[in-house]
Order: C-alpha cells, then sequence, then structure tokens
C-alpha cells in the first residue's frame, strides 16, 4: 500500500528535497547511454537498477544528513507510449518498467526513510512530445494518453504522480484528470522560457489558473522545472493566489535558453553556491516554495548546496 498517498508530508509545510538532472547527470557525468534521454531504459538490466540506486542514494544521503524531508522521483519521465514505441517497448513493457520503478524507490525508502524525515514515493510523468517545444494536444486527448502510466502507478506503493516539463496547459489538464480518476494526487511542473513565459507565449498565471478551472483544482501543488531561477522568478508576483499554488521549483543551473541547452554538445553545470543562495533568496520572498531539487546540468552538489542555503 502507498504509505503517505492520502496525506502529503509535503503539505504541511516543511522543506522537502529533490534530486536534480538525472537524465544529464547519467550521460554527461556517468557516460551512461540513454537514447530518447530515457532512463528508464537502465532498469532493463542488475548493471543498470544498481546504477540508478546508486545515483538516488548520494541524494538520499544529503536528506539523512540534515533530517530533511525527501520526494523520490522514478526514472520514468520518457515512459509513455510515444517514446516507448521509439525504444521498442508496447504497452505491457511500459507497465512493467513503471511498477518496477516504483518498487525500486520502495526499497530504497524502506532502507533510507526509518533514519531520517519522510520519503514520499512520486511516479514521475514526461509531456508527450518534446520538453523544450510547444505540444498540441487537446485535454481530452491528453487525458486518454497519459491514464495507461498513471494507471500503473495507482496500482503500486507510489503515494503520488508528478508531471514535469509541461509546455501546454492542456497536456496539464488531461494529467489532472486522468490522475483525479485514479484517485492519484498529483503535481503540475512547467517549464518556462527565458522571459518567464510557456514557449506558447502564455503566462504562468494564466496556465496555472487555467488548469486549475478546468479540473476544480485537483493538482496539489504546481512547480517550475528546467528553467533558471533568473528566467522564472520574474513570473512569481508575490500576494498572488496562483503564486501560493507554487510549492517549489526544480531549476536548470545553467542560465542558458533553451535553445543553446539543446544545441550544447557539452553541460553547462553552473555555480552550486549560486544556485543555492538564489533558492534562499526564492525561499525568503516565498516562503511557500518547499519542495527544492534541480534539473539540466544539477547533481548532488548543487542540493547539497541548496539544502545548506536554505536548511
Amino acid at each position: 500500500m502507498a504509505k503517505y498517498r492520502q496525506n502529503l508530508p509535503q503539505l504541511a509545510g516543511d522543506i522537502f528535497l529533490s534530486d536534480g538532472g538525472m537524465e544529464t547527470t547519467l550521460i554527461f557525468d556517468e557516460g551512461a547511454e540513454l537514447p530518447h534521454f530515457a532512463s528508464f531504459v537502465l532498469m532493463s538490466s542488475p548493471e543498470g537498477r544498481q546504477q540508478l540506486k546508486n545515483y538516488y542514494i548520494r541524494y538520499l544521503e544529503i536528506a539523512r544528513k540534515h533530517r530533511a524531508g525527501f520526494i523520490l522521483d522514478t526514472p520514468t519521465w520518457r515512459a509513455n507510449p510515444d517514446w516507448g514505441a521509439l525504444l521498442g517497448y508496447g504497452p505491457e513493457e511500459l507497465r512493467t518498467v513503471n511498477r518496477d520503478s516504483i518498487a525500486l524507490l520502495a526499497e530504497l525508502r524502506n532502507e533510507f526513510e526509518p533514519d531520517g524525515a519522510p520519503c514520499v514515493i512520486s511516479g514521475a510523468i514526461g509531456p508527450r512530445g518534446d520538453g523544450y517545444k510547444a505540444g498540441d494536444m487537446d485535454a481530452g486527448e491528453a487525458e486518454t494518453y497519459h491514464a495507461a502510466q498513471i494507471e500503473s502507478f495507482a496500482q503500486t506503493e507510489a503515494d503520488m504522480v508528478s508531471a514535469y516539463t509541461l509546455t501546454n496547459y492542456k497536456e496539464a489538464i488531461g494529467i489532472a484528470r486522468a490522475a483525479q480518476l485514479n484517485a492519484m494526487p498529483c503535481a503540475i511542473s512547467f517549464t518556462v522560457e527565458t522571459d518567464g513565459r510557456l514557449v506558447t507565449g502564455l503566462s504562468l498565471a494564466d496556465a496555472i489558473n487555467r488548469v486549475d478551472d478546468a479540473t476544480g483544482a485537483s493538482p496539489v501543488y504546481y512547480l517550475i522545472n528546467c528553467a533558471h531561477p533568473t528566467h522564472f522568478t520574474q513570473a512569481l508576483e508575490k500576494g498572488e493566489p496562483w503564486v501560493d499554488r507554487v510549492y517549489g521549483a526544480k531549476a536548470n543551473a545553467s542560465a542558458k535558453s533553451h535553445a543553446e541547452l539543446d544545441e550544447s554538445a557539452t553541460l553547462d553545470a553552473g555555480d552550486p553556491l549560486d544556485l543555492g543562495q538564489r533558492y534562499n533568496t526564492l525561499r525568503q520572498t516565498f516562503p511557500g516554495m518547499r519542495v527544492l531539487g534541480g534539473c539540466c546540468g544539477t547533481d548532488h552538489r548543487h542540493i547539497a548546496a541548496i539544502c545548506e542555503a536554505c536548511l
């Protein structure tokens, strides 16, 4: 049974850490072969599963040291039908890898949680298309498309699902509705461009308000990921009700645009200490920001710096 599905501890207000940029770390720092940026392929071998466990353990040790809560996201950002098909995974293979990914994280929770604060297990969902480009699905199509992955998570020890790097509010609506039908708490994370807007030009405020209006505010909270703090802090308006729905960020270490990152053959890891201080400033301005992690270019050093700066 899921341990926290009915009562997510991060909603109480304490800081919860999350991991950094899984795919960029595995590819650039560890030399892993991840076709189509799909880290779930490592689940297919004992060596790959151990590499994933080692990846998570580095972060869990930081959380344990500071007695901070931790959100364990599965390596399943690409484990949906279209990306799975490109990698030779059919519906049953995807169902298996999604469930097995939760089981892997449950093993880690059993090992690390008794010594520290709560570990929440989250099934990670990615966009149907490219996380840097605008998707064109309507809400109904998105609900049908993402339902199978969410159903897979609902039958496991997963406490919630989290959808990352979304660029289209309609896809977010579909994911939220599919999660609601499966009684799964759902977090929605949008990515923004250097101007603080979605790639479609829609403001972050409008994206969140449209999802809430269409779903009865069913997402438990929102996040921002895959953008540097200098890109999204300009979009946050103190005192606005929608900002209270944004519970955290998984920021990039690099201040480069998505277009620049897409064309880069090397990893821009930025400055961990600078990123930590930016998170501290973010927390001081918006105390409701409590889920703190990283995205492209970040690793355990960045999360340690964020932890030191904010705790």
